[in-house]
């Protein structure tokens, strides 16, 4: 197994994913702009298919797969996003899929996740050891873990935002992701190295920030905020040697400016976007990145509880 992705390896996933996944929109909004003081277009990969970029790289590990490892079957561990991914590509290619999900997982995204026919565990199950539990399982049925993030074919499948970002707008000069496990990141950075690229993270759950400040991983215990796509413990091997080659930085913002930034973006662009999704764009209208020139901000999923709004 490679240590890494490249270039390559991301170009071969988008070749590989074309049939499968949505081109998404690159929307630009003059409010918002204003409210910056530079060019923001939105890549919305809330309208991605399963609601977030997670399929992406789902997708790009599940068509890699021999045909009796799709015989086996496979089994991911999620809180949701990722979870939907694995659950809807799965479907697509006629795999059999167990999804391992904390107790308390936004209950959309366990609904989602069984819509799509997988089979879903939830019962003791944490953020700490849904990991653990995720391969118990696979040891004893045979299946092929599909991992959220830490896993160059992951990595590949979620750089083609990149690639996508940089084919409709060549004149972008930053690129601003959220950061959980750091798939997306790491894959966009690969993807995008010539351009300037940022993550951000919920304040409470920001392990990849003080990883990229102290230069070595460190790892949390399970965050409690409002972006439950960011609610990782630790940033993955693979993902941090990226990023610490080529994300220029990596900030956080705390859960009352995520919740207001999400609220006012959701009524400026009519766009349902999920706190985790919302990330990049608060730390840029919060000056928590201090930004020029065309930027592209990800926002990565649109599954919301809506009971955040009340």
């Amino acid at each position: 197994m490679a240590l890494t992705a490249g270039i390559d390896d991301v170009r071969a996933a988008a070749n590989r994913l074309r049939p499968y996944i949505h081109r998404t929109p690159l929307l630009g909004n003059r409010s918002i702009s204003e409210n910056a003081g530079f060019e923001v277009r939105f890549k919305c990969e809330n309208l991605q298919r399963a609601g977030s970029f997670k399929i992406r790289g789902a997708l790009n590990a599940l068509l890699q797969l021999s045909e009796d490892q799709r015989n086996r079957g496979v089994v991911a561990f999620s809180s949701g996003n990722h979870a939907q991914g694995v659950a809807l590509g799965s479907k697509l290619l006629g795999i059999r899929a167990t999804i391992v999900m904390p107790e308390g997982s936004v209950a959309t995204k366990v609904a989602a996740t069984k819509g799509y026919g997988a089979e879903v565990v939830t019962s003791g199950v944490t953020a700490a050891t849904r990991d653990t539990v995720a391969r118990e399982i696979a040891e004893k049925t045979g299946a092929s873990v599909i991992p959220p993030f830490d896993d160059e074919r992951i990595i590949a499948g979620q750089g083609t935002v990149g690639l996508e970002i940089l084919e409709e707008w060549p004149q972008v000069e930053n690129i601003v992701v959220p950061l959980g496990g750091g798939g997306l990141l790491s894959g966009i950075a690969v993807a995008a190295s010539s351009k300037k690229v940022f993550g951000v993270e919920p304040r409470a759950g920001n392990d990849g920030e003080q990883s990229f400040r102290s230069g070595h991983i460190v790892t949390i215990e399970p965050p409690k905020t409002i972006a439950d796509g960011a609610r990782t413990l630790a940033i993955g091997q693979r993902n941090f040697a990226i990023i610490r080659e080529h994300v220029r930085d990596v900030v956080s913002v705390d859960d009352a400016t995520l919740l207001d930034t999400l609220k006012y973006v959701m009524y400026r662009t009519k766009l349902v976007i999920e706190p985790t999704g919302a990330l990049g764009i608060a730390a840029v209208l919060s000056k928590t990145l201090k930004l020029s020139g065309p930027t592209a901000i990800v926002i990565s999923g649109g599954n919301l509880d809506f009971s955040l709004l009340c």
